[in-house]
């Protein structure tokens, strides 16, 4: 459920890419979203996602996570494809739930679904669905192209989802997509890098997108917004909210200056600058003015909880 250190990502699994293809655009890379293949006059892009712990919800989140992954690109994601495995003893009407949930999901995000894969394998004890979405783009931006002096926004709230998986509020779940907002913003001109907010939360985020585009930052702890339930769940947890599972909040390097342009086409969505990619160290400035320098992603505040009452990863 965790993430692995990326020292070891970049040692091993991304070392281990298989045969050359001048085809690859975006090429495997720690902090990066999706893959970009050149196809005729334009690109695919795609990325795949598993959900290994969520109970309930499970083909929403699948699909949701996937299809944030490539709208960060700038683009609605068109197709996916679903893998569906389930423990031995399910029934026909768990996995009817389990399609149903990603029908529902695609349909809502103008999805379609081509195809994929669907067996129960022995040995799990609790289902796991992994989905691939992909579209054909003519241009597109990755987490990797954030600029020097580029102020960050944040759409929405701090642990979002974090927020739904210990809560199993429905209104934390209908938050969960970035796709509208990752377009819209896109269409402004001014955005040059995005990334949602997955494990590790904003800290996270911020990082892997920092890592991929060779940058530091300053993140400013007192801009970044929590909603009041989170912050009683933080509370409560004594967890970190900007180390909190996030999807559902975007962030946004845009261009200084065109703040505000972007923020008035996400309108009427909550959007807050929260700091600045720099050339030099990753800084979180905290609310009390310490800096604190970050040497390394932070692992996600949701696995310590889970862990500590081992009652595994339950969503909506």
């Amino acid at each position: 459920m965790g993430k692995i250190p990326i020292d070891i990502l970049n040692s091993t699994v991304l070392r281990l890419t298989g045969a050359k293809s001048d085809r690859v655009a975006t090429p495997a890379r720690a902090g990066l979203d999706f893959a970009a293949v050149r196809a005729g006059e334009g690109y695919v892009v795609v990325s795949a996602d598993p959900v290994t712990g969520v109970s309930k919800g499970i083909g929403t989140y699948a699909m949701m996570v996937s299809a944030n992954d490539v709208a960060t690109s700038g683009h609605r994601p068109q197709f996916a494809e679903s893998v569906i495995l389930l423990p031995e003893g399910s029934t026909s009407p768990q996995v009817a739930r389990i399609a149903r949930q990603i029908h529902e999901a695609a349909k809502r995000l103008e999805i379609a679904i081509v195809g994929g894969h669907t067996e129960v394998t022995p040995g799990l004890h609790h289902p796991i669905v992994i989905t691939t979405a992909f579209s054909y783009v003519g241009d597109y931006v990755t987490s990797g192209d954030a600029k020097p002096d580029d102020t960050i926004l944040m759409t929405k709230t701090a642990g979002l989802e974090g927020s739904a998986v210990l809560t199993g509020s429905i209104g934390f779940l209908s938050q969960l997509s970035v796709v509208d907002e990752a377009v819209v913003a896109y269409g402004t001109g001014h955005v040059h890098a995005m990334h949602d907010c997955t494990e590790g939360g904003v800290l996270g985020a911020v990082f892997e997108m920092s890592l991929a585009s060779r940058l530091g930052f300053e993140l400013e702890e007192s801009r970044v917004p929590v909603a009041a339930e989170t912050a009683e769940l933080c509370q409560k947890w004594d967890i970190d909210p900007l180390k909190l599972i996030g999807s559902g909040a975007l962030l946004l390097s845009v261009q200084k200056g065109r703040e505000h342009d972007v923020m008035k086409a996400l309108s009427p969505r909550r959007v807050s600058i929260v700091g600045t990619f720099k050339k030099s160290r990753r800084i979180l400035v905290r609310e009390d003015g310490a800096r604190e320098t970050l040497r390394e992603a932070p692992e996600d505040e949701l696995w310590r909880v889970l862990v500590r009452t081992s009652g595994g990863r339950q969503g909506p």
